[in-house]
């Protein structure tokens, strides 16, 4: 095969055809090819080309501050569909991103496709293979008997999956898309167009999306930080190999991730003292955290999402039992401690960095113990919402790998507050609601099923949501409350917050005293699981 050639980002876009299908590598700024996508988008503004493009994102290419991604190409006339497992997400008060206004406007089909499957896709692809068959996303907006993925209403009319019957059972079957071009990024290439992720924060599915474009005769463009010498680089440190490569493109100036243009903990070149990770501040969060920590038992293997529980890492280290759980991100970071904020889907002193679609594999089979996430509503079956808020949505980033990692999880810690908007204090050791939020949480109703609550009761999954004032358990029954806050009423602020009736354990106790102080609260984790033997 010819040795790849090095060109510009701006002669790299113009070999990309007018309706190509174009997959794309990236997790929100980390390990985004930010300057290939900039002179997509450059060359349609000066010339009208290429239009008519379908993109790929199994995660959200772009972020909202600073490294736009999907958005130099969310232009009429440039981009006609998108299937992406999350989009840019942000703060209520800033303007949506173009991609999002497109989504809304149903200026073209969108689709929120979890981002397992979306990988899962590829692989499709890359070995000819007719489409994914699966029970990830059942009972959930995935499910063609809800939404089929589908954002809006040109969405709808399009459907990319049905649900089929195959050796007896039902199966949600995605057809395979081939993708004829792939947009993906890497730290360093040789001449020969290896490449390696020395300062990457995660690999992500750089060699399954170049695999199914490779197979099916397309072009491969990677844009790097840097060129090397053909035979410079360690052959395992090489991810995608040179055979896989056509365009390497350089741009030096590519950050790490969102607001990080480079930090080597991130990229696990050094590992950062235990010391320098700040415990959360003693608040209301704070108890929520603890209380998600208590779940925990020693040796777990634990997935963590964003939101209130991306903080338990911390805790942990406060209690002293940093190294008692094995943490697990989708952008591929196994061990070491998950970072937070701008700098959340990276870990900093990890024990590996896997491809992100080994880890939805991982995820998708619930080969791991539990999993720590977030909520946005609940409703009175369970169900969970975390991937649509209609009024704002450029709020949520959509589902991401939340289906795929909820699908099989033998046990998940949902958190998240009680009602939204709430003025909530820790008074002497007591939760003293000031003001009640004005949106109630628990509602009769999800706006968009990103669990479901009865199918995990079919499965035998073991489900707990715990806010600021209670624990609530998925029972058969229905969602029953175990544990109350200190100082909180359960009448007043607890059952006439929820839009439907809850019940109440008959062995409803106060929770842990210890979480409402400022002092660490001598956490014990329960035992390990024994081994089957």
């Amino acid at each position: 095969m010819a040795r790849p050639r090095v060109l510009t980002a701006g002669d790299a876009a113009e070999l990309i055809p007018d309706g190509a299908i174009v997959t794309v590598s990236s997790s929100s700024a980390l390990g985004c090819p930010d300057a290939v996508l900039a002179a997509i988008g450059a060359r349609f503004d000066a010339h009208g080309h290429p239009r008519n493009l379908t993109t790929l994102h199994p995660i959200a290419a772009g972020d909202m501050w600073g490294v736009k991604g999907i958005d130099h190409i969310a232009k009429a006339g440039c981009l006609a569909r998108v299937l992406a497992g999350s989009y840019p997400s942000g703060p209520s008060s800033a303007q949506p991103p173009e991609i999002w206004k497109m989504v809304s406007d149903d200026a073209i089909p969108c689709y929120n496709v979890p981002s397992g499957i979306l990988f899962d896709i590829h692989r499709e692809a890359a070995a000819k293979r007719p489409g994914v068959l699966t029970k990830v996303g059942m009972d959930t907006f995935v499910d063609p008997n809800h939404e089929g993925c589908a954002m809006n209403a040109k969405a709808r009319v399009d459907p990319i999956v049905s649900r089929v019957n195959f050796a007896g059972d039902e199966w949600l079957f995605f057809p395979t898309i081939v993708p004829n071009v792939a947009v993906i990024r890497a730290t360093t290439a040789d001449e020969r167009g290896n490449l390696s992720y020395e300062h990457e924060g995660g690999i992500l599915g750089p060699l399954d999306q170049a695999l199914s474009v490779r197979n099916n005769g397309g072009l491969v463009i990677a844009q790097v930080k840097r060129l090397a010498a053909a035979g410079s680089l360690r052959p395992h440190d090489v991810v995608v190999p040179g055979i896989l490569v056509d365009v390497i493109v350089i741009a030096p100036d590519q950050k790490q991730t969102t607001n990080t243009p480079y930090d080597p903990a991130i990229s696990g070149e050094i590992f950062r003292p235990l010391s320098t990770f700040e415990a959360p501040a003693f608040g209301v969060g704070k108890t929520i955290a603890r209380r998600v920590a208590q779940e925990l038992r020693d040796g777990d293997a634990v997935n963590l999402g964003f939101g209130i529980s991306a903080n338990v890492p911390r805790i942990l280290i406060e209690e002293g039992h940093h190294g008692a759980v094995t943490w697990m991100i989708e952008q591929g970071a196994v061990g070491g401690i998950p970072l937070l904020d701008f700098q959340f889907g990276c870990a900093s002193n990890a024990e590996a960095i896997v491809p992100s679609p080994a880890q939805f594999t991982y995820f998708q089979g619930g080969g791991f113990d539990m999993s720590l996430l977030s909520f946005l509503q609940i409703d009175r079956h369970g169900c969970v919402n975390v991937s649509k808020l209609g009024s704002r949505p450029h709020v949520t980033a959509g589902a991401g790998g939340f289906v795929d990692i909820t699908a099989r999880a033998k046990r998940i810690a949902f958190a998240g507050f009680f009602t939204a908007g709430a003025a909530l204090e820790i008074q002497d050791g007591t939760l003293h609601i000031a003001r009640e939020g004005k949106v109630r949480k628990l509602v009769e109703a999800v706006e968009q099923i990103s669990f479901s609550g009865p199918r995990a009761v079919q499965q035998g999954q073991e489900i707990v949501y715990i806010t600021e004032r209670c624990v609530i358990r998925l029972e058969p029954a229905g969602l029953t409350i175990l544990e109350i806050a200190p100082g909180v009423n359960l009448e007043r602020d607890v059952l006439a917050q929820s839009e439907f009736p809850l019940l109440v354990s008959p062995h409803l106790k106060t929770m842990d005293a210890n979480l409402f102080h400022p002092e660490p609260i001598r956490l014990q984790l329960r035992p390990a699981m024994e081994a089957v033997r």
